[in-house]
C-alpha cells in the first residue's frame, strides 16, 4: 500500500513538473534564449528524486568544447541521472522519437535520434551530431549501442565517434574532447546490490518500459554512481577507432573500480 502510494505521488508530481515546466521549453527552444538546456536539468533533477534515485558524482564533467561524453549504458534511467548531473542532449536510437511520452520528452531534450544498423546514413547522422557539439552542445554518446546488465562492459561501437572527425574538417575547431563516464548501480535500500540485484535498474532488449518504471517506483532507494574520467583530447592525427577504444578501457576501469568497491551509504 505505502509503495503505491508513493508510486501515485512520485507520477503525480513529475506529471505536474511537466506541465508547468514544457511551455518555457518549447519557448526556449523557439527563441533560442537558454538553448533549451536548463529546463531538461530542472526536469531531470526532479524526475530522480521522485523515483528515489540518488546520485553520487565523482570527478567533473569536462571544460573542454567541443565535448563528446562516451558512456555505458544499463537502463533508461541513464537518462534521467546524467540529465540531472550537467546540461547535455543524447544520441538516442531513431525508434526512441516515436515513444508515446518518453519520445516528446526526448525531443524537448533536443536529442539526435540516430539509426545505428543503416550504415548509408552514418555520415548524415554523424554531421548532425557534429553540428551540434560545434554548437557547444555536449551531447552523450552510449557508445556499447544498447543496454547491458550492469556487472560487466559491452564492446564500443565505432562508428558515431566519425562525429569526432568531421567537426574537425567541418568547422574552426582544431581539437575536441571526448570524455568517458562510468554508470554505477550501487546500493538497494542501502544495502549493496551485487550482481543478483543489478537487474533490478538495468533494462536490457525488449523488456517493456512501463512495467520496468513500476518496479523502480516500487523498489525506490536506489543509488547510482557516475564517474567522470579524464577527457581525452582528438585531433587531426587522432585515429577514430583508437579513441574508441581508449574511451572503452577507460570506462570499463572506472566501472570495475566502482562496483568493486561502492560508495558507503549514508
Amino acid at each position: 500500500m505505502i509503495s503505491t502510494a508513493r508510486s501515485i505521488l512520485a507520477l503525480t508530481v513529475v506529471a505536474g513538473a511537466t506541465v508547468v515546466l514544457a511551455p518555457w521549453q518549447v519557448f526556449s527552444l523557439k527563441t533560442g534564449l537558454g538553448r533549451g538546456r536548463r529546463v531538461p536539468l530542472l526536469w531531470h533533477r526532479l524526475a530522480t528524486r521522485m523515483l528515489g534515485v540518488r546520485i553520487r558524482v565523482f570527478g567533473k564533467i569536462a571544460q573542454g568544447r567541443p565535448l563528446l561524453i562516451a558512456s555505458n549504458h544499463v537502463s533508461w534511467l541513464d537518462i534521467t541521472v546524467l540529465g540531472a548531473v550537467a546540461e547535455v542532449s543524447f544520441i538516442a536510437k531513431s525508434e526512441m522519437s516515436g515513444w508515446p511520452v518518453f519520445g516528446w520528452l526526448a525531443k524537448m531534450q533536443r536529442s539526435v535520434f540516430v539509426e545505428r544498423e543503416r550504415r548509408r546514413k552514418s555520415g548524415d547522422q554523424a554531421g548532425e551530431i557534429a553540428g551540434r557539439l560545434a554548437g557547444g552542445d555536449v551531447m552523450v554518446l552510449f557508445a556499447e549501442g544498447t543496454t547491458g546488465d550492469g556487472n560487466m562492459l559491452l564492446p564500443f561501437k565505432t562508428t558515431l565517434f566519425g562525429a569526432a572527425s568531421m567537426i574537425l574538417s567541418e568547422s574552426h575547431h582544431d581539437e575536441m574532447w571526448i570524455q568517458p563516464v562510468a554508470l554505477a548501480y550501487t546500493r538497494l535500500q542501502g544495502l549493496p546490490m551485487g550482481r543478483q540485484y543489478r537487474g533490478l535498474a538495468a533494462w536490457i532488449g525488449d523488456e517493456d518500459l512501463v512495467p520496468h518504471l513500476k518496479n523502480v517506483l516500487r523498489e525506490g532507494a536506489i543509488d547510482v554512481e557516475v564517474h567522470f574520467g579524464e577527457p581525452v583530447a582528438f585531433n587531426a592525427r587522432s585515429n577514430r577507432k583508437e579513441i574508441a577504444r581508449l574511451a572503452e578501457a577507460r570506462v570499463r576501469d572506472l566501472l570495475a573500480g566502482a562496483l568493486a568497491n561502492p560508495a558507503p551509504h549514508s
